[in-house]
């Protein structure tokens, strides 16, 4: 199984590791640790000693009630540390839902585009589709950043996921955007209740029926804290034990802060995994 990107086959036999770097001042978890370039980058090394495999940078926050970022200061927290970084010798995702910022960054040498809007907004989809190979990740959410907690979605959240998803594949590989670059996000936290993110998880593998790699974003997440009663600063066992879970559950790609302890815990699932071979 491969994940295909603009300049590497990320090969899934094995679970990947997607290390977080929020070049923001408001991210719900790290906001402003990275204050600029510098800071960013030494954090994406740093990542990368610990074991990620991928390395996902953002310039705008999509926490619940997150304000929108203007294009230009997205661009500014985002380019400079995507020129650095892809010097570092692994796929590049940028996370972000803006065309233009899309276009600068695959400029920039960017591998991957991870959109929360699932390439819905204008001109997102043209930018991926005439990329070529740039990789690609889908995540569904119910509603936008600014409200989508306060009415999170009602009934059956995998089945309103599943459809979602498969229409999004669907309408992009329509236009042209091939099977082997997409990667699918059910969206953990965005519009859904507790309940329905762990439903999530519990009956993750009915997603894998679209027969597309899943990306499972767990990190400190704020159902983490409703059933540990756990601050987001003092998530990292529940995070991990998350992420496990996600990858014992089927999925490819982990999206996490915690790079260095995440490695470790897969490390001990994949010796349980292979003796089931």
């Amino acid at each position: 199984m491969l994940w295909q990107t603009a300049r590497y086959a990320v090969d899934l036999t094995r679970p990947r590791v997607m290390g977080i770097v929020n070049a923001t001042p408001d991210s719900f978890s790290d906001g402003g640790r990275h204050p600029d370039a510098r800071a960013a980058l030494a954090h994406c090394e740093q990542l990368l000693a610990d074991g990620a495999d991928i390395l996902d940078i953002g310039g705008e926050s999509t926490r619940p009630g997150s304000p929108p970022v203007a294009l230009d200061e997205e661009l500014a927290r985002v380019l400079p540390v995507v020129q650095g970084a892809v010097r570092l010798g692994v796929p590049i995702s940028v996370d972000t839902c803006k065309a233009q910022v899309m276009q600068a960054a695959l400029d920039a040498g960017a591998d991957i585009i991870n959109d929360i809007q699932a390439l819905r907004l204008p001109g997102s989809a043209d930018v991926v589709a005439r990329h070529g190979r740039c990789g690609v990740c889908l995540m569904h959410m119910h509603g936008e950043p600014q409200t989508m907690q306060t009415t999170p979605m009602a009934g059956d959240a995998v089945a309103q996921v599943l459809r979602f998803l498969q229409q999004r594949t669907l309408d992009l590989q329509r236009l042209g955007i091939e099977k082997a670059r997409i990667v699918l996000d059910s969206g953990i936290g965005f519009g859904k209740t507790v309940e329905q993110n762990f439903a999530l998880l519990a009956r993750q593998r009915e997603l894998l029926d679209l027969n597309h790699p899943l990306l499972a974003g767990w990190s400190r997440k704020s159902s983490l804290g409703a059933v540990t009663g756990r601050a987001v600063g003092d998530r990292l066992v529940p995070s991990v034990a998350a992420a496990v879970l996600a990858v014992e559950h089927g999925a490819r790609v982990v999206r996490v802060h915690d790079v260095r302890e995440t490695v470790a815990a897969l490390a001990v699932w994949q010796a349980m995994d292979a003796q089931r071979a």
